[in-house]
């Protein structure tokens, strides 16, 4: 009996060898289910989401994004949003496919290297010579192909990856097995040598399941403000809270979350790294779903931040309000003041039907005058939560919160005048004839003392370049009229927006 058990387990072993060494097409099993198994229907719907997604200006170095794997009816805008942060000509190597897997458990990570994967877009290669390290030389990769077969999460990313990308990277389909955070440590270690400006890394996730639909509005926020942080205890922590407030019907608040971990554990200590939110939804969205059991999808990036170098072209040529748009936004702040003076609370939002641009991670400051003199005006540069949720928080701000003004009161409200600046982001320059007078806002620092001043400013008063730096200098950033000369000089572009009636 001994003998027959040993020869048994000798041919299982030759069998398994066999089958990790033959060429061995991945066939996709998410066609028809989760997206078109036609090929011109399939092109044609990721075209219609591309088109109809939240775009944001593509950033030079990105190197990582967070992109939902559901049905593309309900998460498909929210991944093409991920996608579109990346410009289409960027020459990746490789792209790797990191998913959590939905099939079955095991103490470390499975890399496909049986083959290349299948959809009806035609094959994506796959980067054999990687995948074959990766498993030859890590223990914690040293699982079967097998938990790819009917695993979704990688596929339904690869129709994405073959429409948008022009130089057609190989792939990299990872899929993790484990939720012990040493042994997802230990993954990301391997992985480290290709985590690098030449390779994309997918992270493929959904986040909330089967909460209601204002609940995962909420959660979703949360974890995505941890993944954000860029702290991986930080993001634990989110998840553990979520936990403890026992949301009805919530089993998880980020189904692919030790791939998430995964990501945080790569970008930990790069001072150079930031993650944006890009764009959120939940299927309670979409015509198809409920509000009762929702998912939620949130597209986030990690990209090199902003170091300057050569200036991008205006911002009036990437983002645009149409003169309803202006007036909708100019309302929405006004509503707020109006809705927090009398009822004590922020104004409702429709999120549903705000006009695409509202949408975009976009930093605002929001003034307040009354005869044409200052009564209030807070903002933020950076933002990586919406344009809507900015302005309603800075007209909050100026209006009752500016440490050099009395709070807005109801008999002020009518002869207040509403001004809304939104922002790109920022530039740091080295030469201030970069500075464009009525183009540019200016933000200076130095040690933990900041200013700064918005680009109306400096053409209302008829300043200099001189004059913009030393009033911003002496008068915000508080370092004396030549402290400009020894700081940090930043500028950024604004669209200034102004009410046409209250």
């Amino acid at each position: 009996m001994r003998k027959v058990c040993c020869v048994l387990l000798s041919i299982f072993i030759v069998m398994e060898a066999f089958s990790q060494s033959k060429s061995s097409d991945r066939s996709p099993v998410a066609a028809g289910r989760f997206y078109s198994a036609n090929k011109e229907a399939l092109t044609g719907d990721i075209i219609q989401l591309f088109e109809s997604c939240i775009k944001t200006t593509p950033q030079p170095e990105v190197r990582a994004i967070i992109s939902p794997h559901a049905g593309y009816v309900y998460s498909g805008k929210i991944a093409a949003s991920a996608f579109s942060a990346i410009g289409r000509n960027r020459q990746f190597q490789n792209i790797f496919i990191i998913g959590s897997s939905h099939i079955m458990a095991f103490e470390g990570a499975s890399v496909y290297n049986s083959g290349d994967f299948v959809t009806p877009l035609g094959k994506a290669v796959v980067n054999r010579e990687i995948a074959d390290r990766l498993k030859n030389e890590n223990k914690v990769f040293d699982f079967p192909v097998n938990a790819h077969f009917q695993e979704h999460s990688i596929e339904v990313q690869v129709p994405f990856i073959q429409y948008y990308f022009n130089n057609n990277p190989c792939i990299v389909p990872i899929i993790i097995g484990t939720n012990n955070t040493g042994t997802i440590k230990k993954i990301a270690e391997a992985l480290r040598p290709w985590f690098n400006s030449e390779n994309l890394f997918i992270i493929s996730s959904d986040f909330s399941h089967y909460p209601e639909y204002e609940a995962a509005n909420v959660i979703d926020k949360a974890t995505a403000n941890g993944i954000v942080s860029g702290n991986p205890v930080t993001f634990l922590d989110v998840l553990k809270s979520n936990s403890r407030k026992n949301y009805p019907g919530l089993s998880t608040s980020m189904c692919g979350w030790t791939s998430g971990l995964l990501l945080l554990y790569l970008a930990e200590g790069d001072g150079n790294l930031e993650f944006r939110k890009i764009d959120y939804c939940n299927s309670g969205d979409s015509r198809y779903g409920g509000k009762e059991e929702v998912v939620g999808y949130n597209a986030i990036i990690l990209a090199e931040k902003n170091q300057g170098g050569e200036l991008s072209g205006r911002l009036t040529d990437e983002i645009s309000f149409t003169p309803k748009e202006k007036d909708e936004l100019m309302w929405l702040a006004r509503r707020n003041i109006k809705s927090l003076l009398y009822e004590k609370k922020r104004t409702t939002v429709d999120r549903k039907n705000l006009p695409a641009v509202f949408n975009q991670p976009l930093g605002a400051f929001v003034t307040l005058k009354i005869d044409g003199t200052l009564r209030g005006c807070i903002g933020r540069f950076i933002s990586s939560d919406p344009l809507w949720e900015v302005v309603i928080e800075s007209s909050q701000s100026s209006a009752f919160e500016d440490p050099r003004f009395s709070p807005l009161t109801k008999e002020e409200l009518p002869k207040t005048d509403i001004e809304i600046t939104v922002l790109g982001p920022l530039v740091k320059i080295d030469d201030i004839k970069d500075i464009e007078l009525g183009r540019h806002g200016i933000y200076i620092k130095k040690d933990y003392r900041s200013g700064t001043m918005l680009p109306q400013v400096a053409t209302e008063n008829g300043w200099s370049v001189e004059e913009f730096l030393g009033y911003t200098s002496r008068d915000k950033a508080g370092i004396g009229w030549n402290g400009w000369k020894n700081a940090d000089i930043y500028i950024y572009e604004g669209i200034v927006l102004e009410e046409t009636k209250k």
